[in-house]
């Protein structure tokens, strides 16, 4: 209740455009916000995943060499 008073007795000392734009603004950082957070979430993905690869890539070359032995 108290967040909802403040927001007013701030949005009473702007026009009507002001707070759009602020609002506007407020969204679009949201949405910059959680797209970085999906990038982030997609590159921590990738880069946990390559030292398992790179870990069956040893596997299969010593069982390679194990049965050409």
């Amino acid at each position: 209740m108290i967040v909802a008073s403040i927001r007013r007795i701030f949005a009473s000392f702007r026009t009507e455009e002001e707070e759009r734009l602020y609002s506007r603004k407020a969204f679009f950082n949201l949405l910059g916000f959680l797209g970085s957070c999906v990038i982030f979430s997609f590159v921590a993905q990738r880069l946990s995943r390559q030292p398992r690869e790179i870990a069956h890539i040893a596997r299969a070359n010593a069982l390679i060499r194990a049965i050409q032995t």
